[in-house]
């Protein structure tokens, strides 16, 4: 079992040219956080926030990240939520979940920009996920989709 991890966050204009271990860095300005792995191989973990990356959330006492990070391009894979400024460490996915989920997330890149953002009023956007859904043949490969990616 992986270690009890807790960060601490600090909201930074600036990212420091030194990251130091067990610190959540947020700058709001430029949409990015960094932290180091939570598994202490070293490797600094960049998190840019928008619609199409990560969510990040404040609760005026702790951040949650979302979704999971997954470091597939590390030598670690590890793979972990960050929620309420503590990591909760998550199943290591195999080569064709991570290709599933690099295939997911550029599909939502793409629909995103083709598509621009949803509508300011809440309806729907042609292209959407109910969209997509409706179309039936996809249905069961994204309900796979997004079921991988909770928590």
């Amino acid at each position: 079992m992986k270690r009890e991890i807790v960060l601490k966050h600090q909201f930074v204009e600036f990212m420091p040219e030194i990251i130091e271990e067990g610190i959540l860095y947020v700058s709001m300005e430029y949409a990015t956080a960094i932290h180091m792995c939570c598994c202490g191989c070293g490797n600094k973990v960049v998190t840019p926030l928008s619609p199409t990356d990560w969510k990040l959330t404040y609760d005026g006492r702790a951040i949650t990240l979302d979704p999971s990070i997954g470091n597939w391009g590390f030598a670690c894979r590890s793979h972990y939520w960050i929620k309420g400024d503590r990591v909760r460490w998550s199943g290591q996915w195999d080569r064709e979940e991570v290709e599933a989920g690099r295939r997911h997330d550029r599909f939502s890149k793409e629909r995103y920009f083709a598509k621009g953002s949803p509508a300011q009023d809440g309806s729907a956007v042609p292209g959407d996920i109910d969209s997509v859904n409706a179309e039936g043949s996809k249905r069961g490969v994204l309900r796979w989709l997004f079921g991988i990616f909770r928590p």
